[in-house]
């Protein structure tokens, strides 16, 4: 470019010698044609320039005359300068949904606001440039989706289980969505649910029934904790009896143990004596039989009281008489 317009510089100035001082001047009518063909050259080069460069995350719509020649992908693409080329974004984009409204099973209305992050599908270009956008936003039509089905799917709930099923729930949306977006050629990449808002005289009910649920709660609580006190306290009761029982038992065991064992010793005691006085006894009368024996016939001179009587046999028998 910069050759072109020096060259053409060098055009405009024509060198002739109109004097004997050398005057140096202008062929004005060749510098305005020279200007004209330069101006017609650069808007041609413009025009005309078969060089385009799809950005990262887009692709290129090639039309020839309002119809769709070729989808360009990321980088440079040379093009006939009867080909006009649409960069079409296949980046992930959000739908922002304010306030999606609908109605529970129990009749119950509910609203909610949504952001759901969408793509275009890249084998789908085409298509989409063709019927819905020449540029990939889909938003409006995701928009009006996600209001759809977010009607159909709260009214399958209870308001109670959009709360307690929240995650169930915002699954349901999300297959839901998918199914209906993929007619734009889109992708639901995710969806981010703000809290449920249900009409003020819902809320009221929530809270007092919440509030009641917890002092129910409460008085239950306390129930149980004195249903828990007696039930030690007869367990108490039951222990220490069984523990009196158990000291009473054994303590009459021991007795019965020592009467039995008294019992056995005096019984050994009088088997002994018994025993021993017949011994006593039988010795007694060794030793007046060896008296006895030994006795030559002769009475005690003297005997004091209480001394034993010798033994006298006085049954003699008549001598015999010898013939």
């Amino acid at each position: 470019m910069s050759s072109i317009l020096s060259r053409l510089l060098n055009r405009y100035l024509v060198r002739d010698q109109l004097d004997s001082n050398n005057i140096v001047g202008f062929n004005l009518t060749q510098v305005f044609v020279d200007l004209i063909i330069g101006s017609i050259l650069i808007v041609l080069l413009h025009l005309l320039n078969p060089f385009h460069v799809v950005p990262t995350g887009y692709r290129g719509v090639s039309t020839q005359f309002g119809a769709i020649k070729s989808i360009e992908n990321e980088g440079l693409v040379i093009l006939p300068p009867w080909q006009k080329l649409d960069v079409f974004n296949v980046r992930a984009e959000s739908a922002d949904v304010s306030k999606a409204e609908g109605a529970t099973s129990d009749q119950q209305p509910v609203s909610v606001s949504l952001t759901v992050r969408y793509s275009i599908q890249p084998d789908r270009v085409a298509e989409v440039y063709e019927k819905y956008s020449r540029d990939g936003d889909l938003s409006s039509y995701v928009q009006t989706a996600t209001q759809e089905v977010f009607k159909a799917i709260t009214a399958r709930f209870t308001a109670p289980e959009l709360i307690s099923r929240r995650v169930e729930v915002s699954n349901e949306i999300s297959d839901a969505l998918k199914k209906k977006v993929s007619i734009y050629g889109a992708n639901i990449i995710n969806i981010d649910m703000r809290n449920f808002a249900f009409s003020e005289s819902y809320m009221s009910a929530i809270n007092q029934k919440t509030t009641q649920e917890q002092l129910k709660l409460v008085a239950e609580n306390e129930l149980k904790t004195v249903e828990a006190k007696q039930k030690q306290k007869v367990t108490i009761a039951e222990a220490e009896a069984q523990a009196q029982r158990a000291t009473a038992d054994g303590q009459a065991y021991s007795n019965l143990t020592l009467a039995e064992a008294s019992a056995k010793s005096l019984k050994v005691q009088n088997d002994a004596l018994a025993q021993s006085h017949e011994v006593l006894e039988l010795r007694r009368i060794e030793v007046d039989k060896i008296k006895a024996e030994k006795w030559n016939g002769q009475l005690p001179q003297n005997i004091y009281a209480g001394a034993p009587i010798p033994y006298i046999d006085v049954s003699t028998k008549p001598p015999s008489s010898s013939k």
